[in-house]
């Protein structure tokens, strides 16, 4: 089969197509047919070498949606459509980038659907993610107000999308003044240029604080969304976007404001018994038009070094997709 393969760290240019063997499922495992796979920036970091926990050569991809083609002992069928999601995809063993993955079946989710593969491809990690977040971690009462730090990324769009749904005012940044209008497109009540500092500004838009701000930026902006939050509110860290993974010499008690609830989030669970229900809803409602989809722009897989430049820009204001077929 032919594999996107990366065989050391580097920029996009280390993305090389390869034929290698097609893996054999063994008991407990899928052998997915990949039709296409969602980019994500955790990818680029680990093609950058900042995954310790990842060795190469690696197929990278922790998604994928596709057709089953064997699923020795299990009561998946050959031909049905499913996404396969995270569980060390990409990092433990080889990932979507490739015209076949072979993932463990607990991560492999059937999808009833009408989409075709490229919008299908955006929605598993994305609004899976975003779904995690809203259900777990926040305080989604009727009007609870919204921050999303770092709005045009993928989670972050998907996130604006879900909040709407649920009819939550939402304050949504980029730092990018380009990217503004493609947020109130996507229905955020108010853009915000973030220039590392937009404390005052949501105290402004939302006298008091917000009740929510989920930081996908990272530790550069911890800080100040910390201060975004009103008392008894909830900050949520969901990202590395920025590229700094830890912060140094931190002392709790000043660092996190008073009664302000502190969490982040774990996607590792993902799995067909914990969300199968939920992607099939979220597939559903982007069928009916009722979700948007927050797809940006396709590559094809021989454009995989130009796909990865142009997430490493950060041009996009959503998914990036990468179709196999």
């Amino acid at each position: 089969m032919k594999a996107i393969v990366i065989e050391k760290a580097g920029g996009p240019e280390v993305l090389e197509i390869k034929d290698i063997p097609t893996p054999r499922p063994g008991p407990g495992q899928v052998l997915v047919r990949v039709k296409a796979a969602g980019l994500n920036h955790s990818e680029a970091v680990t093609r950058q070498g900042f995954s310790p926990s990842v060795k190469f050569p690696r197929v990278l991809g922790i998604e994928c949606v596709g057709v089953v083609e064997e699923a020795p002992g299990s009561d998946l069928r050959k031909g049905q459509a499913v996404a396969a999601v995270m569980g060390g995809m990409g990092r433990a063993f080889d990932g979507g980038y490739a015209e076949f993955a072979c993932v463990p079946a607990t991560q492999v989710l059937p999808i009833a659907t009408k989409l075709d593969w490229d919008t299908l491809a955006a929605l598993p990690e994305t609004f899976l993610t975003a779904h995690r977040i809203l259900r777990d971690g926040l305080d989604v009462k009727t009007a609870a107000s919204l921050v999303v730090r770092g709005g045009t990324s993928s989670v972050g769009m998907a996130l604006i999308a879900l909040a709407k749904e649920w009819h939550l005012p939402v304050i949504a940044t980029t730092r990018n003044p380009s990217k503004a209008a493609a947020l109130r497109e996507n229905g955020a009540d108010h853009a915000v240029i973030d220039s590392g500092k937009i404390q005052e500004e949501v105290h402004r838009l939302f006298p008091g604080g917000a009740w929510n701000c989920v930081d996908l930026v990272g530790c550069n902006t911890l800080h100040d969304s910390l201060r975004c939050v009103r008392p008894k509110g909830y900050c949520f860290m969901a990202g590395h976007l920025r590229g700094q993974w830890e912060m140094e010499k931190i002392e709790p008690i000043p660092f996190i404001p008073y009664s302000v609830r502190f969490t982040t989030i774990n996607t590792h669970g993902v799995s067909r018994a914990a969300d199968g229900a939920a992607l099939q809803s979220i597939v559903g409602r982007v069928e009916s038009g009722a979700l948007r989809p927050c797809l940006h722009k396709t590559f094809r897989f021989d454009q995989i070094q130009e796909a990865h430049r142009y997430m490493d820009e950060s041009r996009a204001a959503g998914k990036i997709v990468l179709v196999i077929e």
